[in-house]
């Protein structure tokens, strides 16, 4: 079984799941938001927001495939270009932090540590750009009938079993914060870091025969 993980591009966004490809639960602001679904196609002011994004800001969400198929996805930016960010009881969200908005496994994928591999390939994407922290409002309740969200954010279980903390609490809408300096595994440093290691290698390099060292020969006494 294949993984890739690839970043967020215009391209890769037809790969979400149509509700989340038609949602602009993050990207607007409430009366935008509903106008929007109103006028009939919202997937057109998401496709806006990514555009956009990518050119100011740089590389906003993550997607991760199983053996070609579109198997789960992260969105993250800067707290500045999420406006739902600020109708959350437990804002603002940290000024040294982006702000992980939605994160979605598909149902066949579950459990198979896709969830942890999405939020690395974030830490490490920020980590490269000088972001010290990731932080994310959670759903207490996620999956309750009284769910006003339409699931548009993740479980608070999900980010706690992915190495978050609990910064602020709140029965319902808690923010977590995930420190990047701690945010990818002793594993996967090593394996980032031979992989940077062996690309600054050339080929030559690499298929050059390792010459034995000459024996040693002893002297009679």
């Amino acid at each position: 079984m294949s993984r890739r993980l690839v970043s967020l591009t215009l391209d890769t966004l037809e790969d979400l799941p149509t509700r989340c490809r038609q949602c602009v639960h993050w990207e607007l602001d409430p009366v935008s938001a509903e106008r929007a679904c109103a006028a009939g196609d919202p997937g057109l002011e998401k496709e806006a927001w990514v555009s956009q994004t990518l050119l100011e800001w740089g590389s906003c969400g993550k997607l991760v495939y199983v053996d070609g198929m579109p198997a789960g996805f992260v969105m993250y930016a800067p707290p500045a270009y999420v406006p739902r960010s600020m109708a959350f009881p437990t804002s603002p969200v940290s000024a040294d932090a982006a702000l992980l908005t939605m994160a979605h496994v598909v149902p066949t994928f579950a459990g198979g540590g896709l969830g942890r591999m999405l939020v690395q390939g974030v830490a490490r994407d920020l980590t490269k750009r000088g972001i010290k922290a990731i932080e994310a409002f959670g759903d207490a309740k996620f999956g309750d009938s009284d769910d006003r969200t339409g699931g548009c954010l993740a479980p608070a279980d999900f980010f706690l079993s992915v190495g978050f903390k609990t910064v602020r609490p709140h029965p319902r809408y808690p923010r977590l914060r995930l420190e990047l300096r701690t945010a990818l595994s002793w594993k996967s440093d090593v394996e980032y870091a031979l992989e940077k290691l062996l690309g600054s290698m050339s080929p030559e390099t690499l298929l050059r025969p390792v010459r034995p060292a000459p024996a040693t020969r002893s002297t009679p006494g």
